[in-house]
């Protein structure tokens, strides 16, 4: 039996690597990281990029429990690829400790019993002089099992390792899939493939392979890069990631120093609340080309500097990104039928709990029964 996954990005390549590592052939299919994005025309990945905060803290316990899961093997990945993508550095959840996304964060840490430290007032600004908080905020800090990842390096990991236990790649790209008789027939843009089985991971761009489409949203995303000196990057050598729970669920997100393959050291903030809705393929390529938005870029840098009085920016730089929503803000895990299943829509919250997304995708290719727990929504009730 042949299991083909289409999508080559994060939570794909995880699939493939369970997959093989399981003993089963598996062909991994998805176009590498273009060189120049601004002349692309074919599919992108959010994964471009080289900081994720990673954390098993989560307002939401389907989100935890996934974290948790992919956390947990994050050193072995490492180990067996001999690819680093983990950076322990800690992150720090905060917000008026009377918002509801607050209370509900603490629940679920008591609930999982997850072992963190609550800081408040003269002590939190002792722990964290990096930042400034408003009175009345509640943070906890994950500094063990927590941190950032890099995404490119950790789909290299995956990729590697799925590669070493048999899976076979092809770098094309997906145009859509007709069900057979016997399996189903995927068209690419280097001809056919034949499967037995199919697991689709595409973002953004699933419903574009897809027979039928999914009710997912995609959003147009930008980031910004604040490049910082080597005398900024030591003072805040241990700063942990950061991310703000606002009292309307909006939760902005800062990751520490982390180096470039530019050989520049920047300040990644995220966070973008211009919810631009990107409606077919045509769209996210657009968007993907046009390099991000700048206005949202400076309202982005405008919060950093905020939060963090004193820090010294040589540069600012946009980026895109697009984040893939479903209706119940938890990954679409599903058998569409007997040969084909889908695992996408990572709700902003993909990056860090990947390994697990692809783990589940690759149970439902097997024909696989999923734990409850699966599709447990994350819904505000």
């Amino acid at each position: 039996m042949v299991i083909a996954v289409i999508g080559a990005g994060m939570i794909g390549a995880a699939a493939a690597r369970h997959l093989t590592q399981d003993g089963h052939e598996v062909v991994l299919i998805g176009p590498p990281e273009p060189q120049d994005k601004s002349t692309h025309h074919g599919v992108f990945g959010s994964h471009y990029d080289e900081g994720r905060i990673t954390r098993a803290l989560d307002p939401w316990p389907f989100w935890s429990r996934a974290s948790r899961a992919s956390i947990a093997r994050y050193r072995q990945i490492e180990a067996d690829s001999g690819i680093r993508f983990f950076h322990e550095t800690g992150t720090v959840m905060a917000g008026d400790e009377d918002s509801p996304y607050i209370r509900r964060l603490c629940q679920v840490q008591q609930d999982q019993a997850l072992p963190c430290d609550r800081l408040q007032g003269d002590e939190l600004a002792r722990r964290f002089p990096f930042f400034q908080f408003d009175p009345g905020t509640l943070a906890l800090f994950e500094g063990q099992g927590a941190g950032h990842i890099n995404p490119r390096a950790l789909v290299r990991a995956q990729i590697r390792i799925a590669e070493r236990a048999g899976a076979r790649r092809l770098p094309d790209t997906v145009l859509g899939l007709d069900e057979t008789a016997t399996g189903l027939r995927i068209r690419t843009d280097q001809g056919d493939v034949l499967a037995s089985q199919v697991l689709v991971a595409a973002g953004g761009f699933a419903n574009m392979i897809l027979p039928q489409p999914l009710p997912l949203v995609v959003y147009a995303r930008t980031v910004v890069l604040l490049e910082i000196d080597a005398a900024e990057t030591a003072r805040l050598a241990a700063m942990p990631s950061l991310i703000w729970l606002e009292p309307d669920g909006n939760d902005p997100y800062l990751l520490p120093p982390i180096r470039y393959p530019d050989g520049r050291t920047y300040l990644k903030m995220g966070g973008d609340v211009v919810d631009v809705v990107l409606r077919d393929t045509q769209d996210i390529q657009d968007w993907f080309r046009g390099g991000g938005n700048a206005a949202v870029g400076r309202m982005l840098e405008a919060q950093v500097k905020a939060r963090m009085p004193g820090l010294v920016v040589q540069s600012a730089h946009v980026q895109p990104c697009v984040t893939t929503f479903t209706p119940q803000n938890i990954p679409a895990l599903d058998r569409l039928s007997p040969r084909l299943s889908v695992a996408v829509g990572g709700c902003g919250r993909g990056a860090k709990c990947s390994d697990e997304l692809g783990r589940l995708g690759a149970e439902l290719a097997l024909g696989r029964n999923l734990p409850a727990w699966a599709k447990e929504a994350a819904v505000p009730t």
